[in-house]
């Protein structure tokens, strides 16, 4: 066991990882402020629950979620291969379509990433759907983006005791994770915060929601923010989202302060990394036709973006043999964190075991994470 100093009381943690920190608390639909202080020594050797949700719509390919939920949720998880040094961080933003997912999630388990790629790993919850994102009346836009925020200011304030360093911070995230870390690269609130990013399958053919068209979406929410959290996440789920399209109902709305209008025309130059998988769409829909595919791959590909950033782009096309899910969207996580031995997903069957000690990927992001530029990704090598 190990205990450490934070702004706001001791924490106890284990084998270098330390779960559950509150690093903010929020009152429904208002913005984020520092957690109370605590006396004594809190135990962190679990992570907190959920940001209150309904299941993932791609739970089909992923698998369920079995973590508790909360709308105190507001709390991250820290690994780091020693509590003294001074390592570049990694800070993980998880996606899930600003409506699913957990920081907390077995996927997300740092230990293996933080020890092979000598740095610290920070996983985080926000707040999701209507509660995280919902333009209503009177209410700030965009509050799971002020949650990340948030944890990003409890990282610059607290990691050099994890033995990491607050001015080498790389954020980054996949998915919504990855379009909300594009999102604060962006914005001013975040400037000295963040040093380098990477957006892993970010959906950067979706731009951010006008705030009338939010608002005119969660128009049949505004009678109900008192109302229990179930209700709440009932009448999110019968909230449409846009026709034909993987976009969801809820998501970052612009507002020219923490997200831009153009996400891709905003973004500042600096390091970046930037990836993809080779089938995104199959994660939705498995049988869908080439064309398809290709097409949708579109939506998560933005040359411009790469270009203006001077980015180190790949492609990720490891697939488990056999599996009608392909080269999937989220297929490459297991491969970042090196947790193919604890996660049960769909998309993962017929994978030969012992895939999470592949390094591969983990050799390319440490790299980038250490401020060099990776050398090429060589396919996974299969027993």
């Amino acid at each position: 066991m190990t205990i450490l100093e934070t702004t706001t009381g001791r924490v106890r943690g284990a084998q270098g990882a330390f779960k559950g920190i509150p690093y903010a608390t929020a009152e429904r639909f208002e913005a984020p402020k520092p957690p109370k202080p605590w006396s004594g020594v809190k135990d962190t050797l679990e992570a907190g629950p959920a940001a209150p949700q309904p299941p993932s719509r791609l739970e089909h390919a992923l698998g369920p979620m079995p973590l508790p939920q909360s709308e105190d949720c507001l709390s991250l998880n820290v690994f780091t291969p020693s509590t003294t040094g001074n390592r570049p961080v990694l800070v993980w933003i998880h996606g899930g379509g600003f409506s699913s997912g957990s920081g907390g999630q077995v996927w997300y388990t740092g230990t293996r990433l933080a020890r092979d790629a000598d740095a610290v790993v920070v996983t985080l919850n926000y707040r999701l759907g209507v509660l995280g994102f919902a333009a209503l009346d009177g209410v700030p836009p965009n509050l799971g983006i002020a949650d990340q925020l948030a944890a990003l200011e409890w990282v610059r304030d607290n990691i050099a005791a994890f033995g990491g360093n607050p001015a080498e911070i790389t954020l980054a995230g996949q998915s919504a994770g990855a379009q909300s870390t594009l999102a604060l690269w962006s914005s001013p609130r975040a400037r000295g915060l963040i040093k380098r990013i990477a957006l892993q399958s970010a959906p950067l053919g979706m731009r951010p929601a006008t705030w009338a068209d939010a608002n005119r979406r969660a128009r049949p929410l505004q009678g109900l923010r008192t109302a229990p959290v179930e209700q709440l996440l009932a009448a999110q789920l019968a909230v449409p989202g846009e026709p034909g399209s993987i976009e969801p109902a809820f998501q970052l709305v612009a507002d020219d302060d923490l997200v831009a209008h153009d996400l891709v025309e905003a973004a500042p130059a600096g390091p970046a990394l930037i990836s993809w998988t080779r089938e995104e769409l199959r994660a939705f829909v498995p049988d869908a036709p080439q064309e398809a595919i290709d097409t949708a791959n579109g939506f998560f590909t933005s040359d411009l973006l790469a270009k203006k950033l001077g980015a180190f782009t790949y492609r990720f096309d490891w697939a488990a043999p056999g599996n009608r899910f392909g080269a999937c969207h989220c297929i490459d996580i297991p491969f970042l964190f090196g947790t193919h031995d604890v996660w049960d997903a769909p998309m993962l069957e017929g994978a030969p075991k012992g895939l999470e000690n592949e390094t591969g990927l983990r050799e390319v992001w440490a790299a980038f994470l250490h401020g060099e530029r990776p050398g090429a990704l060589t396919p996974p090598k299969l027993p």
